[in-house]
């Protein structure tokens, strides 16, 4: 890699690292070509970027970046995991990690704060911003569909008691 693809690949990290919501960095030693195809094809679906990248140079990229206190875990051979949504990128990794012990959590970050293997682990297991927003939406919906129901109860009532007495008559 000559100095200009150095310098370019310092400036993409450097703008992943700037516009991430979450980084998270994993250890890959004796990870096939294969599962790491695997990993990337999973954290696309839910808009995650998995990029491997030398420690040196991502140790350049992350000066004036809030991902500046990760530069304790560079050591080993690193993979980053950047999201948007602050705990798809944690959700991703940890789940993968699970089912394969070659992808080792390391830690990461949200902006300035830095977590640890636990703190990765614990954001992984919170609802995802989507699943958020469902929730919401539902809370906000169930008093307007109690009242919906509420206020058919009586009309339906007044209908089986004329349905009720045309039978009789």
């Amino acid at each position: 890699m000559n100095r200009a693809e150095k310098a370019d690949s310092i400036g993409d990290l450097n703008s992943r690292f700037a516009s991430a919501e979450s980084v998270v960095v994993a250890q890959y030693p004796g990870l096939s070509v294969r599962d790491m195809q695997d990993l990337r094809a999973k954290a696309r679906l839910v808009g995650v970027d998995i990029k491997v990248a030398k420690n040196r140079l991502v140790n350049l990229a992350i000066a004036g970046t809030p991902y500046a206190g990760l530069a304790t875990m560079l050591k080993g051979q690193n993979a980053f995991a950047f999201g948007a949504d602050p705990v798809a990128a944690a959700k991703v990794v940890a789940n993968y990690a699970k089912d394969n012990q070659k992808l080792v959590v390391i830690g990461g970050g949200m902006k300035e704060n830095v977590l640890n293997k636990a703190g990765v682990e614990a954001l992984a297991k919170l609802p995802s911003l989507n699943e958020l927003r469902g929730r919401i939406v539902g809370v906000l919906m169930a008093p307007a569909t109690k009242l919906a129901r509420v206020l058919q109860t009586p009309a339906g009532d007044l209908a089986r008691v004329l349905h009720a007495k045309s039978q009789q008559a």
